[in-house]
C-alpha cells in the first residue's frame, strides 16, 4: 500500500498551490473561517446578530450571512463589523509601486 503526504494529497483534491482552483478553494476556507470567529467573539461579547447589526447599520438577516460565508460581503461592512466586535485589523497591501498598511 502506498501512502501520500498531506501536501501530495491536497494537491491531487484540491489542485497544486498557486492553480485557480486550489486559490479559491484557500480563499473560501478563509472566508469561512472568519465568518466562524466573527460568531464566537459575538456570542463572546454577549451580542445577538440583531444587536451586532445595529451597532453597524445593517439587518440581522447580513450578519447571519456573514457569519456563514464572509466572502460575500463589502470591505467596509467587514471593517465596521471588527470595529464593533473591539478587534485588532491589520491589513496590507501591496503592488509593484506601492505599499498600503491599514491598523496597528
Amino acid at each position: 500500500m502506498k501512502t501520500y503526504t498531506l501536501d501530495e494529497v491536497q494537491d491531487k483534491l484540491l489542485g497544486k498551490v498557486g492553480t485557480p482552483e486550489r486559490d479559491k478553494f484557500e480563499y473560501e476556507l478563509q472566508m469561512d473561517l472568519i465568518g466562524k470567529a466573527i460568531k464566537e467573539t459575538r456570542k463572546e461579547r454577549n451580542l445577538t446578530q440583531e444587536e451586532l447589526g445595529k451597532l453597524i447599520g445593517v439587518q440581522k438577516a447580513q450578519i447571519s450571512r456573514l457569519e456563514s460565508n464572509a466572502s460575500n460581503v463589502t470591505m467596509d461592512t467587514l471593517l465596521r463589523v471588527f470595529t464593533a466586535l473591539k478587534a485588532k485589523v491589520k491589513l496590507q497591501v501591496e503592488l509593484p509601486n506601492l505599499k498600503i498598511s491599514i491598523g496597528e
